[in-house]
């Protein structure tokens, strides 16, 4: 039986190794959608059985609307993975490097290679599209000359397209940080070492130094740290956290006095940390082991 994965684009996208390599040698079934809040939605209508999410980048930095997104679907952070991620220009065979007029690719994926894409001529067009694979496929489809595509080699591969260069992004050692989303807590927490938290504090000075000495109080190692502003409440301040930790039972210590303490307090996971980053090229043939059977 697959399993149905919401993503984020399409076959062959980063979202799709991601999504390949949290569920493993299993066969899933892929639910495209064009944003990321159709990821969660469809996870939500029991269209999907899951979801994945890039939610951080080592480039670009947080994706910080994606926070907000898993807190406010109340989604669930089961799992995560790291990958490797080096971005290509491609386009026609038929095409070179000398004409290519425009280049169109996912935000994110633009800003990875904002450096590259500076050397080009004034004129020279950069489209914000949907997806990285989305638009690559676009150029195959619809014969576009003149335009290249922004993406993983794997795409290149699955839509016929030519690499006119690699490894276009400004910092080679480019990494992504993926979670698979859920409804229901993992029944597998007693092995977990990781946890995603969201707290709202009280508007009290020291209130966020006094939250920091809690975690070092218990042993618990902050990672992550973000604040994002509530809407409709003029400098008010949610913060989003990633603690690792090495006894269970000292986190749900730390959960209970948070509770006493902050204004309002989630629990967005609780999960196995994975350290290891897989390079997206690398497992591209279980991408497309994946992309056959279906």
């Amino acid at each position: 039986m697959k399993i149905k994965i919401a993503i984020q684009g399409i076959e062959s996208s980063f979202h799709h190794v991601a999504a390949t390599k949290l569920i493993g040698n299993k066969n899933i079934d892929l639910v495209p959608c064009d944003s990321f809040e159709k990821v969660t939605a469809a996870v939500n209508s029991n269209k999907a059985d899951y979801g994945v999410l890039a939610i951080e980048n080592t480039i670009a930095g947080a994706i910080l609307p994606n926070y907000n997104l898993i807190d406010s679907a109340k989604m669930v952070i089961l799992d995560e993975v790291y990958l490797t991620i080096q971005m290509h220009l491609m386009a026609l065979k038929s095409e070179s490097i000398h004409d290519i007029k425009e280049v169109h690719s996912h935000p994110v994926a633009l800003l990875q290679c904002k450096k590259y894409l500076s050397k080009f001529p004034p004129q020279f067009k950069v489209i914000e599209g949907k997806d990285t694979a989305f638009e690559a496929r676009k150029i195959k489809t619809e014969q576009l000359r003149g335009v290249a595509a922004i993406a993983g080699r794997q795409v290149a591969s699955k839509y016929g397209l030519k690499i006119l260069d690699s490894n276009i992004q400004h910092v080679k050692n480019n990494e992504t940080r993926f979670v698979l989303l859920g409804k229901k807590p993992s029944k597998q927490v007693s092995i977990a070492n990781k946890a995603t938290l969201k707290f709202v504090l009280k508007h009290e000075v020291g209130s966020l130094s006094n939250i920091l000495q809690v975690f070092s109080t218990f042993n618990i190692n902050l990672t992550k740290i973000q604040s994002l502003p509530i809407l409709d409440s003029p400098w008010q301040y949610a913060f989003f956290v990633d603690v690792v930790f090495q006894d269970y039972q000292l986190l749900i210590s730390v959960i209970e006095v948070l509770e006493k303490v902050v204004k309002q307090l989630t629990v967005l996971g609780v999960y196995r940390e994975n350290k290891k980053n897989y390079n997206s090229e690398l497992i591209t043939s279980v991408c497309n082991k994946h992309l056959t059977s279906n």
